[in-house]
This record gives C-alpha cells, structure tokens and sequence, in this order.
C-alpha cells in the first residue's frame, strides 16, 4: 500500500484528490493539511510514501514545506501547480521536489506519476524539465559551484549531459553505443557523486553547473 499526503488550501480540491486516490486498492491517503506547516507536520507523523503539495499555500508555501519534508524523510514530494511555467516551480525542484503536476493534469496521469514516485523515478518529463530551466535558471549569469562534480569520471560527466538534455537510458545507450545496463550504472554513479535525489535533480544540476546553457543545446 501506498501512502499519500495531500497538501491544498482548498478544501473542495483536497477532497477531489482524496476520492481519486482512494479509489485505487494500492493507494492510501493518511493525511490532508491545508498549509506547508500543517503538511511539514502531518508528514512527521505520518511518514507517507508520496506528498502532494501545492506550490502556493497560506502561513508556508509548498517550497519551503518540500525543503523541510525531503530533509527530514524519505517521502518523495509533488509539487501541484496550475501553470506550466509557474516561476515557482523550479524553486520547488531545487528544494528537493521530485517532480511537478498541473493541476488540471487526467486523473490517470496523477495516479501515475504517484506510483513512479514509489518507484523512484522521476514524474517529470525531461524535455519539460528543460523548458522550465531554459525559462528560469537562464537569468543567472554565473554556473554555481555544484559539489561532487570534480568526481565525475569523464564517461558519467558525458552521460549526464546527455541525461540534462532529456535523452533516456536507452537513447543514452544507443548515442553512446554502450549496454543500456551500463548506462544505468553510470547514472546511479552519478546521483551518488552529485547527493542527486532522481533525474530531475541530475538536470537541475546540470543546469546550476553550466554543463547545460538555457537556450542552447547541450555541449559534450
């Protein structure tokens, strides 16, 4: 069984997710809290697999609830958003977010990205990943210092970049004619070396390193 929080200041919207959820024999929500600091709460309590937050609450926002979750636990945060391109969103990912959700999103599709999450993978589509980046990140002049990037071996350093610019482990592995096995390898290896949480952080990173430029496709 899955565990879920939900995080909403809306109460209707709450409830809606609750019934999706719920109707689902793999999925549990255990809590629901109408702030970041009920929600930093009821996660201590709780220890749910998956929160749901949105991004813009009363008294604490889903950023700062997201930052204080993922350094206290294991629970792997969704950031709900009604816009694309909410500027907030990638200061949600950089606090430690797996990943983000419309709103409006299908039904099918939350109750996926819910599932991916328990699976540890990443519940954002890389090229969309880019698209924020691209929007966001690009007003920074400078490449942040990003530690563990000086143990990179020059192979996992090729493979992030290909990773930052959207590519799966199999298009990474046919790019790079190597197993798809080994390609795996290199990314775990990666994660480790950059503290990356999944995928997502991996590009976040890449993108702070200057490894990839907004705008501008990636160089190897």
């Amino acid at each position: 069984m899955t565990t879920v929080l939900v995080a909403d200041d809306q109460a209707l919207l709450r409830a809606g997710l609750r019934r999706l959820i719920e109707s689902e024999p793999d999925l549990e929500v255990v809590a629901e809290a109408s702030d970041g600091a009920d929600a930093v709460a009821a996660s201590r309590v709780h220890c749910p697999d998956v929160a749901l937050l949105d991004i813009r609450m009363p008294r604490m926002d889903g950023i700062e609830a997201t930052r204080q979750i993922v350094a206290a636990s294991a629970t792997r945060v969704v950031l709900l958003t009604l816009f694309d391109l909410d500027e907030y969103v990638y200061d949600g990912l950089r606090a430690g977010a797996t990943g983000f959700l419309l709103k409006d999103s299908p039904p099918e599709q939350l109750l996926a990205a819910i599932r991916a999450a328990t699976a540890g993978d990443a519940l954002i589509e890389p090229r969309i990943t880019r698209r924020l980046l691209d929007e966001f990140v690009g007003q920074r002049t400078e490449p942040v210092d990003v530690p563990g990037i000086g143990l990179l071996t020059d192979r996992e350093r090729e493979v992030w970049t290909h990773l930052a610019a959207g590519r799966s482990n199999a298009e990474i592995a046919a790019e790079l004619y190597l197993g798809e096995a080994t390609v795996k390898t290199h990314v775990g290896n990666l994660f480790a070396k950059l503290q990356a949480r999944d995928r997502v952080q991996a590009v976040v990173l890449a993108y702070e390193a200057g490894i990839v430029r907004p705008g501008a496709p990636p160089s190897l």
